[in-house]
């Protein structure tokens, strides 16, 4: 099949945008040989299992899916009822970006609480949770976090104890959006289990997609609770992969080895290289911190437009110029210094003119 794209191109519109890592790519080739049994009956899956509980803990329990959405959606429908409601911040991403899955497959209701960096606390939790035991209201029974947020913020382990020990007080259950916690825990320092199971999370969206994989992402519970029909769930909500020592595989690479850190490290690490970059140009400003692998600058007035044709990235917020760039696991300190150069030489040239931009 002839390239159809610019294998030259870089971006830092999405992590998702990056290919897949090497070692990936030959964990896959290396499980294509022969035949194993279908639906999670192979050798990898049992794998996997075992690398989860060495990572997460003996409780922990690995189920593989297909994405992030249909991660979310099994995990929050295992730890609810048909009645239930699930508070999240107001720009979460299952509340802004999953094209509202969680509520029309997983008939969930979402109570979004509107957020200054994207992180919730027990008292942003306590503006929903009321209402237990009236039947007008639907009933709220999990919280669920995004770890780092939307806007690049990283939870602390004591802010997810405090929010899993009061969700817990209220008889709820916390959930955690991991499809970057590689990133997280990279920029933490610390051990996955260290901002999962160690600080009482109940249930995980484990990625991996976005940190090099090609196509694994999982649902890890924590606790004998939290996985309560979570296979069947899986299945009915059609994430049960036939063929799964292909997306178990991945997973095995990724977690099994140090593969996670490597790429997540090294994503974070280019982040925080942009971040200064920006920080230093006169007229831009970082909206959010760049904790983890994502970068939110306001840009002088038409300079996004400028540099769009060149550098992909994402608009958060075109009213006031707020931009949001990723690094990934093979972004390169040339993609971001390219970028970084772009924007000094339109600000060098527009400002003798007064111009905008």
């Amino acid at each position: 099949m002839p390239v159809l794209h610019d294998p030259d191109r870089r971006t830092f519109a999405s992590d998702n945008n990056a290919g897949v890592h090497p070692e990936v790519l030959s964990a896959i080739e290396q499980a294509n040989l022969g035949h194993v049994s279908a639906y999670g009956a192979d050798p990898y899956s049992t794998r996997l299992g075992e690398v989860i509980r060495a990572q997460f803990g003996e409780a922990a329990e690995v189920f593989p899916v297909f994405n992030g959405t249909g991660a979310n959606v099994v995990a929050l429908e295992a730890l609810t009822n048909r009645w239930a409601a699930v508070i999240c911040a107001q720009n979460a991403h299952i509340a802004a970006d999953e094209g509202g899955a969680p509520e029309r497959v997983g008939a969930l209701k979402l109570l979004g609480v509107p957020t200054p960096d994207g992180k919730l606390t027990p008292e942003l939790v306590d503006r929903e949770a009321w209402g237990f035991g009236v039947e007008h209201r639907a009933q709220p029974q999990v919280v669920s976090v995004t770890q780092p947020t939307e806007v690049g913020t990283v939870y602390l382990p004591d802010e997810l104890a405090a929010l899993a020990d009061h969700t817990h007080s209220l008889g709820m259950r916390l959930h955690v959006d991991g499809a970057r916690i590689s990133n997280a825990a990279a920029s933490l320092g610390v051990a996955l289990r260290a901002i999962t199971t160690d600080v009482g999370i109940d249930s995980l969206s484990l990625g991996a997609t976005k940190n090099g994989a090609l196509l694994a992402e999982a649902v890890v519970t924590l606790n004998d609770g939290a996985s309560s029909g979570t296979a069947f769930l899986r299945k009915s909500g059609m994430q049960l992969a036939s063929k799964m020592r292909f997306v178990a595989c991945q997973l095995l690479t990724m977690y099994g080895t140090d593969l996670w850190l490597r790429n997540a490290a090294h994503a974070n690490a280019m982040a925080a290289r942009l971040a200064d970059a920006l920080e230093a140009l006169p007229g831009v400003a970082l909206s959010h911190p760049a904790q983890a692998n994502s970068v939110f600058a306001v840009l002088p007035d038409g300079a996004a437009d400028r540099l769009r044709g060149r550098f992909g990235f994402y608009d958060w917020d075109r009213e006031i110029g707020d931009t949001r760039f990723v690094c990934s696991w093979d972004t390169t300190s040339q993609d971001v210094d390219d970028l970084a150069q772009a924007l000094k030489d339109l600000n060098e040239t527009c400002a003798p003119q007064q111009e905008i931009c």
